[in-house]
C-alpha cells in the first residue's frame, strides 16, 4: 500500500506541475458559471433560475466534459510508459504491478476529484454571492450530490482509460480507443436508445429499457441528478426519458461505483498477465 501511495503522490505532483489541476478547475468553473447564469436565456431569463434547472443543465455539461477529460488524462498511463521504455525500469523496483496501476489511478483520481470539487464548488459560491434568492441551504444538498456523482463519473472513465492503456500496445491506438469510448458512451448510446423508443413506438420492454439505461455510466449520472426533483420542465429528448425513471440515489451511486471498480479490476488483472 505504501508503494501505491508513493506512485499516487508522484502522479499528483506531476499533475500540479503540468497545470492539469488549474486548467480543469478553471474550465469547470467558467463553463458552470456561464451555464448556470445564461442557461435560461432562450426563455428570456438571465441569472440563477431554480435548482432543478441549474443541476439539469450542469449535468448535461458534465456528461460531455468530464468523461473526455478523464480519458485524455490517463489513456497513456501504461502504454506511454511502455513506449518510452520506462515501464521495464519501473518493473525492476520492489513494487507490484497492481500497486503501480493502483497508485497511478489514485494520483489521477485525486487530480480529477480536486479539480471537480474546486471548479463546481466555485460556481456554487459565485451563484450564492451574486443571486439573493440562492442561499447556501438551498444549494448545499443538490450541489454536494452533483459534485460527488460528477467525481464518480470521472473516476469511471478514468478506470476505462486505464483499461484502454493496458490493452493498447501503441499510444496512438490508445488515444483513438479513448476517443471512440467517449463517442460511444456520450453521443451514440443515447441516440440509439431514443431510436429504439421511436422505432418501437414506445413498446420496448420496460425491464429491458431500464437495463440498457443502467449499463451506461453517463445515464446513471444523469439519473442521480434528476432523482428528487419533482419537475424538470425544460427536459427534452433523453433527459425527458430519464426524468420518468424512478431509482434510489443509493442504488445509482452504487452502480457508478461499480463502473469504477470493475474496469479497474479487469485492467489490473490484464496488467498482471502481461509479459512486459
Amino acid at each position: 500500500m505504501y508503494e501505491a501511495l508513493v506512485v499516487a503522490g508522484k502522479e499528483f505532483r506531476d499533475g500540479l506541475r503540468n497545470r492539469w489541476v488549474l486548467a480543469i478547475t478553471l474550465a469547470f468553473a467558467v463553463l458552470a458559471i456561464a451555464l448556470a447564469w445564461f442557461g435560461a436565456a432562450v426563455s428570456g431569463e438571465v441569472g440563477f433560475t431554480r435548482v432543478s434547472t441549474t443541476i439539469a443543465s450542469l449535468a448535461s455539461l458534465a456528461v460531455f466534459l468530464i468523461p473526455l477529460i478523464a480519458l485524455m488524462l490517463a489513456y497513456d498511463s501504461i502504454v506511454g510508459e511502455d513506449e518510452q521504455g520506462t515501464l521495464l525500469l519501473l518493473m525492476t523496483y520492489p513494487i507490484s504491478r497492481t500497486a503501480l496501476l493502483g497508485g497511478k489511478f489514485m494520483g489521477h483520481a485525486s487530480i480529477l476529484a480536486l479539480s471537480t470539487f474546486l471548479g463546481f464548488g466555485l460556481a456554487a459560491a459565485v451563484i450564492v454571492m451574486f443571486d439573493g434568492d440562492a442561499t447556501v441551504a438551498l444549494l448545499a444538498g443538490p450541489f454536494s450530490l452533483f459534485i460527488g456523482s460528477a467525481i464518480l463519473l470521472g473516476w469511471a472513465f478514468l478506470a476505462l482509460a486505464y483499461l484502454i492503456s493496458v490493452v493498447a500496445r501503441e499510444k496512438a491506438r490508445a488515444a483513438g480507443l479513448a476517443l471512440l469510448v467517449w463517442f460511444l458512451f456520450v453521443l451514440v448510446y443515447d441516440l440509439a436508445l431514443l431510436g429504439l423508443l421511436v422505432g418501437t413506438e414506445g413498446r420496448v420492454d420496460d425491464g429491458l429499457f431500464r437495463f440498457l439505461l443502467l449499463i451506461n455510466p453517463t445515464d446513471v449520472f444523469r439519473l442521480v441528478n434528476l432523482t428528487g426533483f419533482e419537475s424538470v420542465a425544460e427536459a427534452s429528448g433523453m433527459l425527458e426519458v430519464l426524468a420518468r425513471q424512478q431509482y434510489s440515489v443509493v442504488q445509482l451511486l452504487s452502480l457508478m461505483a461499480g463502473w469504477v471498480l470493475i474496469p479497474l479490476a479487469i485492467a489490473a488483472g490484464l496488467f498482471r498477465a502481461r509479459r512486459t
